[in-house]
């Protein structure tokens, strides 16, 4: 028997399935996330820049594009409580805090490496960047001086505090989650939870799961407290890069080379919809307030097709007859 919640998101999904695209870079889009109250939406790009957009009623409408990175924009998040402020993480060995009130760049921390993946601390105070040599830098976000720089003998992929502050998370290329203690980053567990490379891992805005994807197809869900695997899905057939939970915590999209999106139930595990995409998907993040999904993919495949540029941001959820 379907759940209500199901029923009620199938039938808002009939009514609002349109996606839209807006052109946002010149070249591919690595990364989109939005700010905490939903009003913006941040993307990061192999052409060395970001941009931003309102949200207006049904359509993105850029705002502007911050340049000043001498190489690809790997990925970007919002603080967690300011609206104001986006990090950007780039191979060109600096990260940058940018405020969308002046359109400036209000900091550029030099590390040591390619920067790969960037996260900010539930509490707004701390970023921890890593990079492609697997070392995970801990900048304090008010003066911009790394507090920490933890070395790793294996492949680190993406990083994330859970939403207590108090434990910070690691995916391995062994197909591992390992769990730190924060801030003092002594080891407290090494989960086996793939077989193979661990992608990426994200939690839920409500605190009760977090989700990794896997270079083995499948997403996992784990209990924050008990640290077991709750369940598995298994829809997609190719490596999942990326996962985003909804406002309520009630859907997960997971998405991959595959040309389709996943939206699963979390609670059930079942198939709510797919998203058709026409090549693989890079970066999906749900708006913090509605059942909008913000997401990019390589256009490059559309390049015989002279209509479709690259570097577009798309919007899942949109009314059909917007």
């Amino acid at each position: 028997m379907a759940s209500q919640y199901y029923q009620e998101m199938q039938e808002s999904f009939k009514n609002n399935n349109k996606s839209r695209e807006f052109p946002a870079h010149t070249a591919k889009v690595h990364s989109v996330a939005w700010s905490c109250d939903g009003r913006r939406l941040a993307s990061g790009s192999f052409d060395k820049t970001a941009s931003v957009f309102v949200l207006e009623k049904d359509r993105l409408v850029k705002e502007n594009n911050y340049r000043g990175h001498g190489d690809s924009v790997d990925q970007l998040c919002w603080h967690p409580t300011n609206p104001d402020l986006f990090v950007t993480a780039s191979g060109d060995k600096t990260i940058r805090i940018w405020d969308v009130r002046t359109t400036k760049c209000i900091a550029t921390v030099n590390t040591k490496g390619e920067n790969i993946n960037i996260c900010w601390s539930p509490d707004g105070q701390t970023i921890a960047v890593g990079n492609k040599d697997d070392v995970v830098t801990f900048i304090d976000a008010k003066t911009h001086r790394s507090k920490a720089e933890e070395q790793f003998k294996f492949e680190v992929n993406e990083i994330s505090w859970n939403n207590d502050n108090d434990m910070f998370f690691l995916t391995n290329g062994n197909g591992c989650i390992n769990i730190l203690s924060y801030p003092e980053l002594k080891p407290i567990q090494s989960i086996n939870a793939h077989p193979s490379n661990c992608i990426c891992i994200k939690f839920d805005p409500m605190g009760k799961y977090f989700a990794t994807g896997s270079a083995d197809a499948l997403v996992s869900l784990w209990d924050v407290d008990e640290l077991v695997c709750v369940r598995c899905f298994s829809r997609l057939d190719w490596p999942v890069r990326t996962l985003s939970f909804s406002h309520d915590g009630k859907m997960l999209a997971s998405a991959s080379e595959d040309h389709f999106i996943d939206i699963a139930e979390v609670e059930t595990g079942e198939k709510l919809w797919e998203v058709q995409c026409d090549s693989p998907t890079f970066t999906v993040a749900w708006h913090p307030k509605r059942p909008l999904l913000a997401y990019a993919c390589d256009d490059k495949e559309g390049k015989y097709d002279n209509n479709r540029e690259a570097g577009t941001v798309k919007l899942f959820g949109l009314p059909n007859d917007s």
